[in-house]
């Protein structure tokens, strides 16, 4: 069931619903902040809008190289179990 939350993402308080535990919605939060606080520390000048859009642009690709990841090691898993499937059949 969905949980409303009051979080502050670089000073502006949103409501949000979310499944997640208390925990992993305060990383979230903490997380997102820190992108943006990034953005803003490497670029002065910048409005709120573009540092959240080069944040979600930032957190986007750090999502997709992990997801690569995690396909890459879902595939050699995979590999593994069917070459260990295999060897258990042939010494039957």
């Amino acid at each position: 069931m969905k949980k409303r939350y009051e979080i502050t993402i670089f000073g502006r308080e949103l409501a949000v619903l979310s499944d997640a535990e208390d925990e992993q919605v305060a990383k979230v939060v903490r997380y997102v902040n820190e992108r943006m606080e990034d953005i803003v520390k490497s670029s002065e000048g910048l409005r709120t809008v573009d540092v959240a859009i080069l944040a979600a642009l930032n957190i986007s690709e750090d999502y997709l190289k992990l997801k690569g990841v995690n396909q890459d090691l879902c595939d050699q898993l995979t590999h593994r179990s069917e070459k260990l499937i295999q060897l258990i059949e042939n010494a039957s």
